[in-house]
Formats: structure tokens, C-alpha cells, sequence
């Protein structure tokens, strides 16, 4: 005799996450581009040593007679895929949803899901900045379509942007 099989069942998980953030002020457009090109310019000066250090130990390693070192970011190497996928996606988990950039401008990445952001979602999310880009930048053209101010890898990784209150110092009469 077979044992019962068990039916999954339908989980809104986004519902009691969504119900938490109804009313969070929205990051604007230009707050997002200004942070994602702040951050850019990190993921630029960040990659090049990097990738300078790898190059010279690879062609050490295999005893180049005459070493050689060629940096360069134009998105067709699987390294400036990787590089940016780790900058993204860690700072992203790491800090649940602050980047340097992000910080600088008092932004923040929130789950819909969970009340952290997983380290999947940060990774898919950083994945999805591509499908952002594609088809001449579309992608980031839907916020201005998205009720929620959305772009594509925001729903792809189940995410929106929130403005970060401003840090009130305690007040210190002394």
C-alpha cells in the first residue's frame, strides 16, 4: 500500500512581508542611478588590482619568460561577470541591501520575502542587472511603468529599493 502523498499547498509569502513595508518611502530613479554608478565606479577600481595580481601570479606560476599584464572591463570576459555578480551580490547579503553606493545615498535593497535579504536573492538580483541592460536598457525604463517603482531585477529577485530615514544624533547637551 502506498503511503498518502503529501499536496503542497499555495504559500502567499509575499502578503505578511508586503503587509510590514505598505507605506515605505520609495527610492527615486535618480537616487538608484546615482548609487549604481557610485558603485561602479568601485566595482572599476576594485577589479583592476585584482585582476592585475591574478594575471602576474598565473603567468609567474608558469615561469613567462616575458610577463605581460592586460586589464581591461568591457563585460565579454567572464571575470568582469564574476567580479561584478561578487560585488554586487556580497554587499548586497553582506549588508542586507546596502552597497557603498546604496549607502552614500541613503538607500536601501528590501526583500519581499524574508526579512533579510538571502544570499540568493542578492546573487540573482546582481544577475539580473543584465537582464536590466538588455534590449537597450529597458529593463531600468519599467520603473517609471512599475506602481512600486520596480525595475526587471528587482522582480526577478522579489526586491524593491526603499529611501533609508536620515541617522538623528542623540542629543547631547554637554
Amino acid at each position: 500500500m502506498q503511503a498518502p502523498q503529501r499536496i503542497r499547498l499555495f504559500d502567499p509569502h509575499e502578503s505578511a512581508r508586503a503587509d510590514t513595508l505598505a507605506g515605505a518611502p520609495l527610492a527615486s530613479f535618480g537616487q538608484r542611478a546615482g548609487a549604481f554608478l557610485i558603485d561602479f565606479f568601485f566595482v572599476l577600481i576594485t577589479y583592476s588590482p585584482v585582476e592585475a595580481l591574478r594575471q602576474y601570479f598565473w603567468l609567474w606560476l608558469h615561469h613567462a619568460q616575458k610577463i605581460e599584464i592586460h586589464v581591461e572591463f568591457d563585460f565579454h570576459s567572464w571575470g568582469n561577470v564574476i567580479w561584478l555578480v561578487l560585488y554586487f551580490g556580497l554587499f548586497v547579503w553582506l549588508t542586507n541591501g546596502q552597497t557603498p553606493g546604496k549607502r552614500l545615498l541613503r538607500i536601501r535593497i528590501v526583500s519581499l520575502a524574508h526579512s533579510r535579504i538571502t544570499l540568493w536573492q542578492a546573487v540573482e538580483r546582481a544577475l539580473g542587472y543584465g537582464a536590466s541592460f538588455l534590449e537597450g536598457g529597458f529593463g531600468f525604463v519599467q520603473f517609471f511603468m512599475h506602481r512600486n517603482r520596480c525595475c526587471v531585477h528587482d522582480r526577478i529577485a522579489e526586491t524593491i529599493v526603499v529611501r533609508e530615514p536620515a541617522r538623528v544624533k542623540p542629543y547631547n547637551p554637554s
